[in-house]
């Protein structure tokens, strides 16, 4: 992999190198600092280091907006099969145990995995979930036993892969600014977005076919999902949101569906690590799959506007 560096590759930093790995997968010095558990600064000063070494460009653009090189990119490629053995090794060393970390991003943890993790315990006493924040932009995270996330279809199709539940998107607005004509009060709410769903309002258009009329003022951002559904819980306006963090709010009468929901072919898929799942791992699984049950349904229909 190193037969092109000038030098000895046993000089090869692996604190670099890992902290190249992390960065690149994550997308963000930011988070993959959050991933090792160092500093922001320490993550920078590391990759620096590591493209001294092999004299070579590893990430190109500004600051903020950091993409890899051609040859930043072929490292990664390489670099990510090998962490992921020596995880593997290293939790097949450890035998079977009853800890179970569980990456997930921020907005399902909150709005759907949280509020149900009573049930899981109340089944499996003897495992003990340890929650790890994913990264809005990353679809792995370096020692988690499972990861958890939202996916577009072709993630859902990727090996590896389990199809938890199906998702559809709508637009929703809350109860009390509905009044009695639900879909002209959508039509005059300030829109809401997330900073990781910038196109929410203009993918469920596409997918709905339903052209609302587009209000004066922009609409107002939000870091994450979860807090859209807060802010539209709050009658701040109205939010194109996934059927999956919302349906709950929705049973419960919070919230309103005017158009229904349109399916997005996505969904909440898991991926485990590891050549064999453990039986801590399995129980999940098998967790999940149950819970996710009533969800599986047909969110667009009219029972559910």
């Amino acid at each position: 992999m190193f037969q092109n560096l000038t030098g000895s590759t046993s000089q090869i930093s692996l604190t670099a190198l890992r902290a190249f790995e992390a960065m690149a997968r994550t997308g963000s010095a930011t988070a993959a600092a959050a991933e090792l558990h160092v500093t922001h600064s320490a993550i920078s000063r590391q990759v620096k280091s590591l493209e001294q070494q092999l004299e070579l460009r590893l990430f190109d653009g500004p600051r903020h907006a950091l993409r890899l090189t051609e040859k930043g990119a072929a490292l990664a490629a390489e670099l990510h099969p090998a962490f992921d053995r020596i995880s593997a090794a290293v939790t097949h060393a450890r035998g079977q145990s009853d800890e179970l970390s569980v990456a997930v991003h921020a907005s399902l943890s909150v709005k759907w995995l949280i509020p149900r993790l009573a049930r899981f315990h109340e089944q499996y006493p003897h495992i003990h979930i340890h929650l790890i924040e994913l990264s809005p932009h990353a679809e792995t995270h370096r020692g988690a036993d499972a990861v958890i996330r939202l996916m577009g279809p072709s993630a859902l199709n990727a090996a590896g892969v389990e199809h938890i539940a199906p998702n559809a998107i709508g637009p929703v607005i809350s109860a009390r600014r509905a009044g009695t004509d639900a879909r002209m009060a959508l039509a005059q709410a300030p829109r809401l977005i997330s900073r990781t769903q910038i196109s929410s309002w203009s993918d469920w258009t596409q997918l709905s076919g339903v052209q609302l009329p587009v209000p004066p003022s922009a609409p107002r951002s939000l870091a994450h999902l979860h807090f859209v559904l807060d802010a539209v819980l709050a009658d701040w306006g109205a939010a194109v949101l996934p059927w999956i963090l919302c349906a709950d709010a929705i049973a419960q009468g919070k919230i309103i569906a005017p158009y229904g929901f349109a399916p997005d072919e996505g969904g909440i898929g898991i991926s485990l690590s590891g050549p064999e799942p453990s039986r801590a791992q399995r129980s999940f699984l098998h967790w999940l799959r149950q819970e996710a049950l009533p969800s599986d349904c047909h969110p667009h229909t009219p029972e559910y506007l």
